[in-house]
């Protein structure tokens, strides 16, 4: 009779035990899950937060586009800057596509091109006149792009092995309200400027569209 007891209660020990032990894996999954939907939880407000900065930035960028169209309601659009504002030298070569900042404005009727960052941002519809004057030295080429809204439009090349080079080009573009213009020197390549202005980016405004 007292081995059965015995033996009964060393089963009963033996089922309490597996139970805590269930109970204990139980929990570290439970505590698992929780865990990963912190993280989730996290990553979601990160995502919101992202969200809520676009979402603030984009009116800001409407409020500027509004403002320059307010300044050049009559049309007078016109801008002309050199690359360099004194000094002189070299501006490159670099490993990536770069935009160039022709920071001597020469001219900027309207206010629409950018010095700080050499942007172009269209206040108005309409056909605009863009050019590129770009000078450099041998032997590394010089290439530069007029480029619209993050695509290239057309390219000025020159390349020599020694001496100066010089190239230029232009073009007529439709833009919209909004719409960017600006220049990129290609990797690898490089441009000079002096007091002389020797490479410059010019824009204006031809007529508007409806």
């Amino acid at each position: 009779m007292m081995i059965f007891i015995t033996v009964l209660m060393l089963n009963v020990w033996a089922i309490s035990a597996d139970e805590v032990l269930s109970l204990n894996i139980n929990i570290i999954e439970e505590l698992g899950k929780i865990k990963t939907m912190e993280t989730k939880m996290k990553s979601l407000e990160t995502e919101m937060e992202r969200l809520r900065t676009e979402n603030t930035e984009i009116p800001n960028l409407s409020s500027q586009v509004e403002e320059l169209r307010k300044e050049n309601r009559d049309g007078e659009i016109a801008f002309s800057a050199a690359l360099l504002e004194s000094n002189f030298g070299f501006f490159g070569p670099f490993s990536t596509d770069i935009t160039l900042t022709y920071k001597n404005v020469i001219t900027n009727i309207g206010n629409a091109y950018n010095p700080i960052t050499g942007v172009f941002t269209a206040p108005l519809k309409g056909a605009y006149m863009f050019k590129i004057y770009v000078h450099s030295g041998g032997p590394t080429a010089a290439t530069a792009s007029i480029v619209k809204n993050g695509e290239r439009v057309v390219v000025a090349h020159a390349h020599q092995p020694q001496y100066t080079i010089n190239s230029s080009n232009g073009v007529v573009l439709i833009l919209e309200v909004g719409d960017v213009v600006y220049v990129t020197l290609w990797a690898g390549r490089r441009i000079y400027d002096n007091e002389n202005t020797h490479s410059t980016f010019s824009g204006f405004l031809l007529f508007p569209l409806k």
